[in-house]
C-alpha cells in the first residue's frame, strides 16, 4: 500500500536544505521499502514563502536558494515577504517540518508555526529545540488533543536516537542516572585544547571547520547542552521542567593545562549533562566534569556526542555518534516522518 504525505517546511538553512536533499536521494528507498512518497507543498524562509498544493520541485527550489539566497523570489509560486506563520495558515499539508533558527528568547517563528499546525490537525517534526524548551508541555498536550504526533528526535544529538531509545526502548525502566556529552562544539574545543591549542585557537579552528557559530556562547557556556537536557527530562523522564531548572556552567574557564593535568591523572574533562533522581523529580545539571578514562564518555572525542543510561533492569547502556555536517540531523527528521507515516 502506498501513501503520500504532504509536508510544509519552515527554515531553509543547512538542515532544511539537507532534508530536501534526502527527499531526492532517498525517493526510491522510501517508495520501495515503506510505500511512502513525500510531497513538498509549502516552504518558508526569512525572505518569503512558496505554496503549491500540486507539489514543489525540491531540485529547482534548492538551485534557486543556493543561487539567489531567498525563496521569496522563486519563479514558481514565490511570495516575497510572506511570513512563515501565514504560510502555515494557507498551506495544504499533513505535517509541519520545523527547522527555523533557534530563538531562545521567544521561540519564534517556530513556536507560532507549531501552534498553528497542531491546531489545524497536522503532525509536526522538529529540528528546532527552542519551542520544546519553552513550551514542551503545551505542545505535547496540543498534539495529543488532536491525536497527532509531535516528533523531535533531531533536537537531541541529531541522528543519535537519544529520545527514541528513552521513550520507545526503555520500557518500565527507572533511571539511576543519565549522563551525556551532548554538544559537539564544546567537545571539539576540549579535544583540540588537550592536543595543545589555547581556548581561542581551538575556538577559531572549530569555527573554521564549521562546527562552531560566529557567536559560540550557546555552546561553550553550556546552554545548548542544557536545552537538550531539558528536552530529555520532559520527554524521556516525564519530568515537567524548563531550562531554569537546570544548573549550568560552561567550559570558558578550562585551559590546556587543566586538560593535560587531568590526563596525567588518568582522567579527561568533558562538558557533562547529568540527570539524577531527587525526591519525586530529578536534579538536572550541566558542568565540566573529570571522568576516569574507563568511563564510556571518556571515549567521546572531537565532533562526537554520546549518552550513558544507568537503568534498573536493562543494565548500563552507552551510545555515541560521530556527526559532521547537517545531513545526520536532517536524516533524523526523515526518520521521524517515516515513523509517523507508519503509525
Amino acid at each position: 500500500m502506498s501513501q503520500t504525505i504532504r509536508v510544509a517546511l519552515v527554515g531553509l538553512g543547512h538542515v532544511g536544505r539537507g532534508f530536501l536533499t534526502l527527499m531526492l536521494d532517498k525517493k526510491d528507498t522510501l517508495a520501495s521499502r515503506f510505500g511512502l512518497s513525500i510531497k513538498l507543498t509549502a516552504v518558508a524562509d526569512s525572505s518569503g514563502a512558496v505554496l503549491d498544493a500540486r507539489g514543489i520541485d525540491p531540485t529547482l527550489l534548492l538551485q534557486h536558494k543556493l543561487t539567489h539566497g531567498g525563496i521569496g523570489t522563486f519563479p514558481y509560486g514565490g511570495k516575497p515577504g510572506l511570513a512563515a506563520p501565514d504560510m502555515v495558515k494557507r498551506a495544504k499539508a499533513d505535517l509541519l517540518l520545523e527547522a527555523s533558527p533557534v530563538n531562545m528568547e521567544s521561540g519564534q517563528p517556530g513556536l507560532h508555526c507549531l501552534r498553528l499546525a497542531l491546531s489545524q490537525g497536522w503532525h509536526a517534526v522538529l529540528a528546532n529545540k527552542a519551542p520544546l524548551v519553552l513550551a514542551y508541555q503545551e505542545l505535547s498536550a496540543a498534539a495529543a488533543a488532536q491525536g497527532k504526533h509531535l516528533a523531535f528526535s533531531a533536537t537531541v544529538c541529531g541522528a543519535l536516537p537519544v529520545v527514541n531509545i528513552g521513550r520507545r526502548d526503555h520500557v518500565a525502566v527507572r533511571y539511576a542516572k543519565i549522563e551525556g556529552v551532548l554538544n559537539s562544539t564544546s567537545n571539539y574545543i576540549l579535544t583540540t585544547m588537550e592536543a595543545g591549542k589555547t581556548y581561542a585557537e581551538a575556538l577559531r579552528e572549530a569555527q573554521a571547520e564549521g562546527v562552531a557559530e560566529a557567536d559560540p556562547a550557546l555552546d561553550v557556556d553550556g546552554w545548548d547542552t542544557a536545552n537538550k537536557l531539558t528536552i530529555i527530562a520532559n520527554s524521556v523522564l516525564d519530568f515537567p521542567c524548563t531550562i531554569t531548572d537546570v544548573e549550568v556552567r560552561g567550559i570558558r574557564g578550562i585551559g590546556p593545562e587543566d586538560l593535560r593535568r587531568a590526563r596525567s591523572q588518568g582522567e579527561v574533562i568533558k562538558l557533562l549533562a547529568v540527570a539524577l533522581p531527587l525526591g519525586a523529580g530529578y536534579r538536572l545539571s550541566v558542568h565540566p566534569a573529570r571522568l576516569p578514562l574507563s568511563h564510556p564518555l571518556a571515549t567521546v572525542n572531537g565532533w562526537e556526542m554520546g549518552v550513558v543510561w544507568h537503568t534498573d533492569i536493562m543494565g548500563v547502556q552507552f551510545a555515541k555518534v560521530d556527526e559532521r555536517g547537517p545531513i545526520p540531523t536532517a536524516a533524523a527528521m526523515l526518520r521521524d516522518v517515516i515513523n509517523i507515516s507508519r503509525g
